[in-house]
């Protein structure tokens, strides 16, 4: 059975076709830059990329390439669209939703409540969603929310001490992300450690340029770093996450910002990029530091410190942790982000195999030592192939 796996941006389009039989990716690529000049498709055959310009100006066009792209003689993967069983789609926002949904008419108008979480993101999915039904009317679709692993939480670690009727008019709360990377990077560290996770308690550090932590205690999301958006929490390639608000109100004040453009501040120019003034890339920041540059190691010190602080808030908040999972861009392939931030937890029965991490870059394994209470492990992430295996099971 093949699944094709949608990923829809504000101007782009990921995708990857799965063939589920032998859970093997057929086909992946992205569309970059639709509704603007220059809109194009990339994608690799036989390990070469190719490059093929198509103007896009809607997501409409976009699926249509992607389809197009897909039925190629010469570099498509099927021969005919009737291959292809269901569609997935990645949703950043999903609000109260629990667990992965097959779209129907109710429930595309219950999601679209929660669309305010995440405007850019959520008109982007139901565009593609939209272009997809119109090209294959038939073809199941599913919702799968990065948000749903969340929705465990406890009204304590969710709620704002604000007054309670915004929660109950405008749904004000934490509502985390990341959540399909974390519920895969959990059952996967429990798979690699032979254990059932209604045994431990996880801490899931899911660290990019967008970057979050979750407390996953008895298989249980229990906490989680991002909050009503994904600016909350963790230091960030361009986000600040945790910030005092009077701080937000003292700028906005001081440089005359309006809403959107203090939005635009937080999201946009602040968090790694923000501190270093070299860029959000961690690797061009340790390049600075290296160089000598104290603003860049300011910010890695930053970064670090942040990771750490709330392994350890989640270990308090769980009783205790057995595991710490690193996983996403930097989580998997910065040795020294994992050293920085694990260095000093000693105290919680952390110890690190500093060989094995330093020679880790990205590469499944345990990298605590044989005697540390707390297995450290570096899992990457999956989250196509989660939304994958969520859609085949809903539409069997």
């Amino acid at each position: 059975m093949k699944i094709l796996v949608i990923n829809c941006g504000s101007s782009s389009i990921k995708y990857k076709l799965y063939e589920m039989d032998t859970r093997s990716v057929l086909a992946a690529g992205g569309i970059e830059k639709i509704g603007l000049e220059g809109s194009f498709l990339k994608t690799k055959i036989n390990g070469e990329t190719k490059i093929i310009e198509s103007p896009c100006p809607t997501h409409t066009e976009g699926i249509k390439l992607m389809f197009d792209t897909l039925l190629h003689p010469e570099y498509g993967a099927i021969q005919s669209l009737d291959e292809i069983s269901a569609a997935g789609h990645r949703i950043v926002a999903g609000g109260r939703f629990t667990k992965s949904m097959v779209v129907t008419d109710e429930m595309l108008e219950e999601w679209k409540q929660y669309m305010e979480l995440a405007p850019l993101h959520s008109e982007a999915h139901l565009k593609g969603y939209v272009a997809v039904k119109q090209m294959l009317p038939e073809l199941p679709q599913v919702f799968v929310f990065d948000t749903a692993f969340h929705q465990t939480m406890p009204a304590e670690a969710y709620l704002y001490a604000v007054p309670y009727e915004y929660y109950e008019k405008h749904n004000i709360r934490r509502w985390g992300a990341h959540g399909t990377s974390h519920r895969f990077v959990t059952a996967r560290v429990c798979e690699v450690l032979g254990v059932k996770p209604e045994e431990v308690n996880i801490i899931t550090c899911h660290i990019g340029n967008g970057a979050s932590i979750t407390a996953v205690k008895q298989g249980k999301c229990v906490d989680t770093s991002m909050g009503l958006t994904p600016l909350e929490g963790l230091m960030m390639g361009t986000r600040s996450g945790d910030v005092d608000p009077s701080a937000v109100l003292s700028i906005m004040q001081k440089e005359g910002f309006t809403p959107d453009q203090m939005s635009d501040v937080l999201n946009k120019k602040s968090g790694v990029l923000g501190i270093s003034g070299v860029s959000s890339d961690i690797r061009e920041v340790e390049n600075a530091i290296a160089e000598g540059n104290e603003r860049a190691r300011l910010a890695m010190a930053i970064y670090d410190y942040r990771i750490k602080k709330y392994i350890g808030a989640y270990a308090a908040a769980m009783g205790g942790v057995d595991v710490i999972v690193f996983t996403a861009g930097v989580g998997e392939h910065q040795w020294d982000v994992r050293k920085a931030s694990t260095d000093g937890l000693e105290f919680l029965g952390v110890k690190i195999d500093q060989e094995k991490n330093r020679k880790n870059f990205g590469e499944e394994e345990i990298i605590s030592t044989p005697d540390s209470r707390v297995k450290v492990v570096v899992v990457p992430t999956d989250e196509e192939l989660l939304i994958a295996s969520d859609t085949l099971d809903l539409v069997k």
